[in-house]
């Protein structure tokens, strides 16, 4: 059984430079570990050969790489333009009535993270709101009861 610095060695050797092996290494991390706390950061520094901070920095740019616990279910509601003028706030805040949680928090249970995303590329089919990376589009204020209603199992 291959071990995680068996596997980020395994990723380095796909590219000519190891930096470029970062991101693939650092989803890695977040897949063992659920997030990257500062442990799986110090272990793919190690794997990578570089610093925690170099990891961090890559970490904290991308919106899919999380340092801090999520919900079992993410949420993300596209808040950039195209969806905004369909009426993204609103869908928003309806998520933060229906969850009990403001944007950017995870609720008490632990079930639910709710995120504002600046994109997610379906423009044509405003309001977008991705939830455990499967896209829901056309979403309007008033869909957002029984969406969440489905995912709690009722």
């Amino acid at each position: 059984m291959s071990t995680f610095y068996d596997e980020v060695q395994g990723l380095k050797k796909r590219y000519p430079d190891w930096r470029s092996a970062a991101l693939p290494a650092l989803q890695l991390a977040q897949e063992k570990h659920g997030y990257l706390s500062p442990e799986a950061l110090r272990e793919c520094a190690e794997a990578l050969g570089t610093t925690p901070a170099s990891c961090e920095a890559v970490a904290s740019f991308y919106d899919m790489l999380h340092l801090a616990p999520v919900g079992r279910h993410m949420v993300e509601v596209c808040t950039n333009v195209s969806c905004a003028l369909a009426g993204a706030q609103q869908v928003l805040e309806n998520f933060e009535r229906e969850l009990g949680v403001t944007a950017g928090g995870t609720t008490e249970d632990g079930e639910f993270t709710l995120r504002p995303i600046e994109c997610l590329g379906g423009c044509g089919w405003a309001t977008v709101v991705a939830i455990d990376h499967h896209y829901r589009t056309h979403v309007k204020p008033e869909d957002v009861p029984a969406i969440v209603q489905e995912l709690r199992g009722g």
